[in-house]
Order: structure tokens, then sequence, then C-alpha cells
């Protein structure tokens, strides 16, 4: 098993930080008390295929974050932890919230994660805190605080980073892992594309604006969405304030590319991609991804021995999880992933229902 500061050093070289946070200035992992985050936390009850709750927590650091919960608590199947891209936020994973919390047979709890300067949590005015490892420790930190001790992680591409990064850190925690248009390898190309619009993209002046923007930039990526979906993911993208699209992140977050030579190889991240040898993987890659090759996937099917995959044609990076047959695979690779049988120290008021797995087609 590879250590915490070998691939420590693999993301500075991989993001070309000339000083960024190290062992004497990295927040420490830190678990919120469970009760000081209830007491912060929105106090809806759970209420199994409601919409989502917005719960709160405080980092080691002392900023406050945000999760959008799903489903019911107490609900003895395996929970799942979603964590979005780089620049995107918890609504990316609406869709499957939805589906996974209300399922017929096996409704779960999910927890989607607000990264740090992304959506509703708060931004960051140490810019070189926004890195996959104090990112995985926030998502660590909020696990505890939530009382997950065990997930299925579900990560779009920094997402996916960070989910690897939990295989060395903390592989206790995982369950399975869904690699969404993400892989150990990163193609310089798809992140030299990201940078040209990352912290730069123009404020749309309404929805329809925001869609012509989308569609500008993502086009010819996304050549299988229909118009319901670019308004879709423009929602997705875009934070509704008063009626009119807002931005959900913070701009400094482009600074995540400052150095980053685009012609030159980059380092991968096999070595931690093998922590998750012992646990189940999906990954999904978009048929028209620039950041996920096909040639990544082919070597990551021959290595784990505990792969499955699926391509989203007509799409590119990261596929839309909102089209029910996706959102389907996702859920017979999770029920997969925990087995026929309810968890043994699962307490259910009435016994299990029959079921019949989702397809995994």
């Amino acid at each position: 098993m590879i250590g915490l500061d070998f691939a420590r050093t693999r993301l500075r070289q991989l993001f070309r930080k000339t000083q960024g946070p190290d062992e004497s200035d990295l927040p420490e992992a830190h678990t919120t008390e469970t009760e000081d985050f209830a007491a912060e936390a929105d106090a809806a009850p759970a209420n199994p295929g409601a919409a989502s709750r917005e719960r709160f927590y405080t980092s080691s650091d002392g900023l406050r974050l945000h999760v959008a919960e799903y489903g019911d608590t107490n609900s003895p199947w395996l929970p799942v932890v979603c964590i979005p891209g780089l620049s995107r936020s918890a609504r990316d994973f609406h869709e499957l919230g939805l589906h996974l919390s209300q399922h017929q047979h096996r409704p779960r709890r999910v927890l989607a994660f607000d990264l740090r300067g992304r959506g509703l949590s708060d931004w960051d005015k140490d810019i070189d805190h926004y890195t996959p490892i104090v990112e995985m420790q926030d998502v660590l930190d909020g696990m505890a605080a939530l009382g997950v001790d065990r997930a299925v992680i579900v990560g779009t591409s920094r997402g996916g980073i960070i989910a690897m990064l939990m295989g060395v850190m903390r592989p206790s925690v995982i369950a399975g892992v869904v690699l969404n248009d993400i892989g150990p390898a990163i193609e310089p190309r798809g992140l030299a594309r990201l940078k040209t619009y990352v912290g730069r993209t123009p404020a749309p002046d309404d929805w329809d604006d925001a869609v012509r923007i989308l569609r500008r930039l993502h086009g010819n990526q996304f050549g299988a969405l229909g118009d319901d979906e670019w308004g879709v993911f423009a929602r997705m993208t875009w934070r509704d304030e008063n009626g009119l699209p807002t931005g959900n992140y913070d701009p400094a977050l482009a600074r995540t590319f400052d150095g980053v030579e685009f012609d030159r190889p980059l380092p991968t991240l096999w070595r931690e991609f093998a922590a998750l040898s012992p646990r189940p993987v999906l990954a999904i890659r978009g048929e028209n991804s620039d950041i996920f090759s096909a040639e990544t996937l082919e070597r990551m099917a021959r290595e784990h021995p505990r792969f499955d995959r699926v391509i989203i044609d007509g799409e590119g990076h990261a596929p839309l999880l909102v089209r029910d047959p996706l959102l389907q695979r996702i859920s017979g690779f999770i029920m997969a992933s925990e087995g026929q049988d309810l968890p043994p120290d699962a307490i259910v008021g009435h016994g299990a229902p029959g079921f019949r797995l989702d397809s995994p087609a």
C-alpha cells in the first residue's frame, strides 16, 4: 500500500504547485462531532423520497461546508457519497440522488458534497487549500459528522481523483467506487481546454443565454443532448438567484492550472488507482472525452480485478448523470457491491422486501 505522502507529492507534480500546502500548513484531518454538526444542520426530518435536505458542517480550518442529503438516514443499505468535479457542485448529482433514494427495493441515503469554494460552501481565502488532499479531508470529515463510516463513492473528474486518494488514506470507508470520466492518466489536451473557461466563463444574462454559452463551450462534445437536457445542464452549472443564473464557484479555482505544462506528459496516478483493487470499480467514459482516454480505460480494465465500464455515446467530459439507463447502471453496480443480503449490523423495522437488480446494461 502506498502512503499519503507519496500521493501528496504526486499531486503537487500533477498541478505544478511551486509552494503548496504540506505537512506544516495543511489542515489536519479533523472529525466534527455529530452533535456539533447537528446543531448547525438543517433541521428538516429524514423523509425517504423527499428532495434533498441542506446540511452544513465546519471544516477543520473553519469553513462552513454544504452537503445535499437525500433519503432516509436510517436506511440499512449502503449509503452513497458523491464528489463533484473542479468547478462543479452537488447539483450534478440531483437526479442520481433522487433515483437512489427513491429506489423501489433498496432506497438508500445519498450525500452530495459541495467542495470548499463551490456551491453553497464557503470560499477559501487561501487558494493553496484548493487541492484534492484538503478536499478529501473535508469529505472524510463530513462523512464522520453525518455518521457515515462506509459508502460507495461516486466521483466525477476531480471527485474521482479524491476517491482514489481515499483508497490510500482511508480504504476502510470505501465499499465501491464509480469514476465518472476520470482515470489514473489525465490527458493534457483536455486540461488545456478546461483552462480556457474555468474562472473565465462569461456571466449569462438569463437562462436562455446560459444555454447558449454552454452550447458554445461544449456543443462539440455533447452532440447527443436535446434542448431540454441543455436546459438541465445550465441549471446544474449556474445557481438561480431571483430567477437569474449566477456563478457557482470561486473564480480563484482557475489558479489550479498555474504552472501546468500542457506540452509535457502529466504525472499519473496508477499506484493510487491500484489502492482500489480490493473494491469494485465502475468507470464511466464519455465517448468524446478529451480528459479520459479510451487507452486509459482499457489499461484500467486489465489491471483491476473487479472492474466494470460503460461508455456514454454522444457525450464528453463529463457525462451528465441524468438519464435513466445510466442511473440504473450505477444503481445496479451499487447493489452488486453490497450483495443481496442486508448488512449484518442493519436494524430494520420490517422485513426487507424482495427486489430485482437494475439491469446492468
